[in-house]
Formats: structure tokens, sequence, C-alpha cells
């Protein structure tokens, strides 16, 4: 028998049966839209998190004090006090590979103007900052290397700031707040930049020169971090090492010793949290597999009662001619035809479901076209490997009691 003949044979057993074909599709549609929306959602995810992380800058590096044993007790590294003025001095001076630098010390209490009150944070920097962060002047400017000299208690603040302690309409340019009693005029207001993908309001800070906050808010005389900028992303790696140099030299660290600061690049976060995410769309992924192998034992099921149901069928087939071969290829293209064409609706129904999960949700979802491609394949798989046992039993049919079969 022809292969065009065992295609129409088959498909006209399927329509012939049509409410049970598509409820052997529902297993495989369900399954196969679940699977590409759970791999949306987890590329989506992905692509969020990694352009979140751009806008602070692709070649960023942060510098940290490192963890130490102090009385055979691991200090937490915010407390310890390894990142000194000096250090911040000669990065400026003798980093070859970093363009911008800037100190960090970071305190949270509350700002106040007037009756209007909200806590938040304020950040010690330099002016370098905002270009090391990506952060733009909507409005006014920024405070300058003298106001850092001369410890000015001016500031920059974000939209929620403005938002929360001015009224509506009110310019906020020179006018005076107050952090933990300390009064900042504001010389800058910040362009927004909303939520992050954590859900942190990058919009509800205060930024102001670091001897500021040192002296005047933190009492202190070490940094919480150094913040720089590499050259480019792809020196990243060497500005590490140039720096890890000098920040070992500074702090006099034998050969065999410990850094006691930690460096991070911006593409190490990214690659840390592009690996969390697979971790998390491959268990997502997995758990709806399981239910393709439910759709497919179910495509076994219907298909053994279907060859049960047309046993007398077969053994007219063989008895005029037809072969096992041909007998076992009808009942496998139904099984492929009822699983592909599943697996087309899955498609259709993970691409609405996405659609809706983009527009409706506002949850940030692509499906990556490979996924569509494996699902096919998938389908055919499971088309072939459950359908083969039903094709088996048919071509192995003794005709003569084929026949007699009621």
């Amino acid at each position: 028998m022809s292969f065009s003949n065992l295609l129409k044979v088959a498909f006209k057993a399927i329509l012939n049966n049509k409410a049970r074909s598509f409820l052997s599709m529902l297993g495989i549609i369900i399954g196969v839209a679940a699977v590409i929306v759970m791999m949306a959602i987890g590329q989506g995810s992905k692509e969020s998190v990694r352009k979140e992380l751009s806008t602070w800058g692709t070649n960023l590096l942060t510098i940290r004090p490192g963890a130490d044993m102090r009385g055979g007790v691991r200090q937490d590294p915010s407390a310890m006090q390894t990142l000194k003025m000096a250090d911040y001095q000669s990065i400026l001076s003798e980093a070859k590979f970093v363009t911008k630098v800037s100190p960090e010390v970071t305190a949270s209490g509350q700002a106040i103007n007037g009756a209007n009150n909200t806590t938040t944070s304020c950040y010690g920097e330099s002016p370098d900052y905002l270009s090391i962060k990506q952060w733009t002047i909507q409005e006014g400017t920024c405070f300058t290397e003298e106001d850092v000299k001369k410890s000015a208690k001016v500031c920059v603040v974000g939209k929620t700031i403005v938002d929360e302690l001015f009224s509506e309409g009110q310019d906020p340019i020179g006018k005076t707040i107050r952090f933990k009693s300390i009064p900042f005029r504001i010389v800058g207001v910040l362009k927004s930049k909303g939520y992050n993908s954590w859900g942190m309001d990058q919009d509800n800070l205060i930024i102001a020169p670091y001897t500021t906050v040192m002296k005047r808010i933190a009492a202190q005389t070490f940094f919480s971090s150094i913040v720089c900028s590499a050259v480019t992303e792809d020196l990243s790696d060497a500005a590490i090492e140039d720096l890890t140099a000098i920040l070992r030299r500074n702090h006099k660290l034998k050969d065999e010793a410990d850094d006691d600061f930690t460096i991070r690049s911006q593409q190490e976060m990214m690659e840390t949290m592009s690996s969390t995410m697979d971790t998390i769309t491959i268990i997502l992924v997995v758990a709806a597999g399981f239910s393709l192998l439910v759709a497919g034992i179910g495509i076994m099921n219907i298909m053994l009662v279907s060859v049960t149901e047309r046993t007398k069928e077969i053994g007219l087939r063989m008895s005029v001619g037809a072969r096992g071969l041909d007998i076992s290829n009808q009942f496998l293209i139904e099984s492929v035809a009822i699983s592909l064409t599943g697996g087309l609706l899955g498609v259709a129904l993970g691409g609405l479901l996405t659609y809706l999960c983009n527009t409706v949700v506002g949850y940030p979802a692509v499906i990556p076209m490979w996924s569509v491609f494996l699902s096919f394949a998938v389908c055919t798989i499971i088309g072939v490997g459950f359908g083969y046992i039903p094709a088996q039993k048919a071509a192995r049919m003794d005709p003569i009691e084929a026949i007699r079969y009621e």
C-alpha cells in the first residue's frame, strides 16, 4: 500500500472519531502550551533582568570589604573597615583600565520637609557616580567636586522623594530638606527609573557628596564600597586584576594572604542571574513536560482501543494483501497525526497565552523560536513512541482470527 493511501486511511479514521481524537489531542495541547508559556516566561524574565542590570552600566565594577576571621569567628563584610580614602586616591591616580571612580557611603533614615516625611536611603558619592550608574539629571544640576571638598550640605534627589515631600507642582530645586536632622539643599532632581525587577523603587534615594555623609551623618572614616567604570566591558577582567594589585599593595597583604575585599563586575552579575533564571526555567519546563508524558500514555490507550475496535477491518485488509508493515504504518501515522495536530494547537494556545501575559498581566514573556521546533520534535517522538505498541499489536494479528473477531 502506498504512503498516500496510508495517509488517507489514517486521517479518515481520525475524522470518523472526532470527539475521541480531540480528547486524545487535549493532553498534548495543554502540555505543549504549558511548556511554551513556561519557557516564554523564563526567557522574558531573563531578558528583563539583563535589561535591568544593563541600566546600571555593563562595565560597572563594585569593590566591597571582604569577610575576615577574628578570634575564630568570620565577620560580616559590611562591618569591615578595609576601604579607606587612600584606596580611592590610589585607584584615581594609578588604575589604568578605569575611567570613573566613586567612593560610596550609605545611610538609611527619615527625609523630612515640613509636615511631610518618608523613609529613604542617602548615598554619599562623588559627582562621577551619576555617570557610572547611568543616572540623568532631569532638573537642576549635580553637586561639584568643590562641594565634595567643602563637605557641602547639598544633594540630588529621586522622583519619589519629590513626590513624597513636596506638593504637586512645587519646584524642589533650591529647597531644603532634612535627613537625620541634617539640612540638605536640593540642587538637582534625577530622571525617574521606576521599580526594578526585584520590586525596589529606584527613585527613592538621596545622593550627596560622600564627604558630607561620612562626616555629618555616618560619622565614619571608611567607605561602604567603591564603584568604578571600566574603560570598556571587554576590559573588565583586566581592570579587576589592576584594582586587585593596587588594593593588595595598599593593604600590605602578603602573597599567601587572602584578599580583604571583593571586586564584582556587572557582567559577572548578569551571568549569575542568567544562570539562576535558566535553572528556574528548566524546573518549570520539566514540571510542565510531565503533562506531555501523561498525554502520550493517553494516546497509546486510545490507539489500543482503536486497534481492538477495528480488529475485523484489520483482518479484511490483511486478507486482501495488506502486509503487517502497512497495518503498522497506518496506526503509527494516526498516532503521529494526533500528536502533531495537538502540538500545532498547543503552540497556538501557548502563543495566545504568552500574548495575554504580555498585554493583560504585563509580565514580560518572550517565546524562543527553538522552543516551537522542540515542541514539534517532542510531539513526533510521543506519536511514534506511544503509537508503536498499538501499531505492533495490529501488525501481528492473525487475519483469520481477526475476521472472526466480534
